[in-house]
């Protein structure tokens, strides 16, 4: 599966990089690896996702199991 940036840019989907992501949002490692494997298994099946569909399935996964986690993240994202 590929993943089409914002920027149009298309590279292949790395499940850790959702990991990364939650883990330094401040979520545990555990959580981190189940909302990366659950959410790639939600595009399975598809050639190309645009990375914002993945962010936003991350982070709806996120706000409904780690609230903090998922404020933390919003908060980062606003400093960008």
């Amino acid at each position: 599966m590929k993943v089409k940036r914002k920027n149009g840019a298309e590279e292949d989907f790395v499940r850790e990089k959702i990991v990364v992501a939650v883990v330094k949002a401040g979520g545990k490692l555990e959580l981190a690896r189940a909302i990366a494997q659950e959410s790639e298994k939600e595009f399975v099946g598809r050639d190309i996702v645009a990375s914002q569909e993945i962010r936003q399935k991350v982070l709806d996964k996120l706000k409904a199991r780690d609230a903090a986690t998922y404020e933390s993240w919003i908060k980062y994202d606003k400093t960008k």
